[in-house]
């Protein structure tokens, strides 16, 4: 992410709003690079928005992200690593799916004492009311 161009609103909201119907079960999953490109965007977002180097986001096999502050990762295996898959992480990112909810379904794997995503999940420009 460093040097990257900041991502605005509404290009996140651009990315993921052709994924929705499929996340609500009104329609079919779209093409890949469709869904690629609403995983990649949300995930750098959220890179964007709490940066840092202390948990990984990994959602295979579209991206792999490093946020939240804390003590830096550089080598290895790192201590705290979020991972999931791409419909599963739209649902987060969306609101349509509780950081709670996705823990305790099995949904998603977080590992270490801050791969909690739950205070930054959904993120803001897409969350429902």
């Amino acid at each position: 992410m460093a040097g990257a161009a900041p991502i605005p609103a509404e290009d996140l909201r651009a990315a993921v709003e052709p994924v929705r119907a499929w996340l609500d079960g009104a329609a079919e999953q779209p093409p890949r690079a469709v869904v690629g490109t609403a995983v990649r965007t949300s995930a750098r977002w959220l890179a964007q928005q709490v940066p840092g180097r202390s948990v990984e986001v990994r959602v295979p096999p579209h991206v792999a992200v490093q946020c939240i502050e804390g003590p830096r990762h550089t080598r290895g295996t790192p201590p705290n690593v979020v991972e999931t898959d791409a419909a599963t992480w739209l649902r987060l990112v969306t609101g349509a799916l509780a950081w709670e909810q996705a823990l305790a379904d099995g949904l998603v794997s977080a590992s270490g004492n801050r791969a909690d995503l739950g205070e930054v999940l959904p993120l803001r420009p897409l969350g429902r009311p």
